[in-house]
């Protein structure tokens, strides 16, 4: 999954590139917005994220001529902090804003979320809309869910979870990346809901749910959907 950094502060970028290939994404760099623009056209972006005050095109430009072309996920970036310049960014056509100066991890988590939002996780549903791994399928158009055919009813994280782990299906996840992904960066109750969640998730799509053979454990780590 390619993302496109863009800012002048060539040591921010530095820092951003970095924390993002380590995240196993592929990272190309850019330091004013019409060089944005040009590779935004040309680059097969899954996300950019955009500083707004730049050399030759400000960010709040780049971003309007890249929607004239393209619907990829952008997340500017600013030192600005009044809610005017947010609302102004979101009618130009951003999908996220965060604020300089930022802790990396809320950054990584923003990617994460807009990325999931945005349905580009690999391992995507077919044109139906229907996702099936094994015995169990989802059906994201109806929110339900089906083991060996027949109805599983699951609450909202349950089906968010279980469609993030069937979609990335060998991925393993932290629980703190399964906060992050399913519950927002924001959330601030107990990690160990995601232990119950994934509890319940056995509960209702396994069919040995004390032996389970598709959500497993990697102890120490976290889970992953084994297809």
């Amino acid at each position: 999954m390619k993302i496109l950094v863009v800012d002048d502060e060539e040591l921010l970028v530095k820092g951003i590139k970095f924390n993002l290939e380590n995240e196993g994404y592929e990272v190309d760099v850019c330091y004013d917005g019409q060089a944005a623009v040009d590779m935004a056209r040309t680059g097969g972006y899954s996300l950019i994220l955009l500083d707004l005050m730049m050399p030759k095109l400000d960010g709040l430009s780049a971003c309007m001529k890249i929607r004239e072309f393209s619907a990829v996920p952008v997340i500017m970036l600013t030192a600005k902090s009044e809610d005017t310049d947010k609302l102004l960014g979101f009618e130009y056509g951003a999908d996220d804003y965060i604020t300089k100066p930022f802790n990396i991890l809320e950054l990584k988590a923003r990617v994460r979320a807009l990325l999931r939002r945005a349905g580009q996780q690999s391992g995507g549903p077919d044109e139906s809309g229907r996702l099936t791994r094994g015995h169990i399928t989802l059906d994201r158009e109806r929110r339900s869910a089906e083991t060996d055919g027949r109805p599983v009813d699951l609450t909202v994280k349950e089906f968010d979870l279980a469609e993030l782990l069937m979609r990335n299906p060998g991925k393993v996840y932290s629980r703190e990346n399964l906060l992050d992904l399913v519950w927002g960066y924001d959330y601030q109750g107990d990690i160990r809901t995601v232990d119950v969640h994934i509890r319940r998730l056995r509960e209702k799509l396994e069919r040995d749910p004390a032996r389970p053979a598709c959500i497993i454990t990697k102890w120490g780590v976290g889970y992953y959907f084994k297809d």
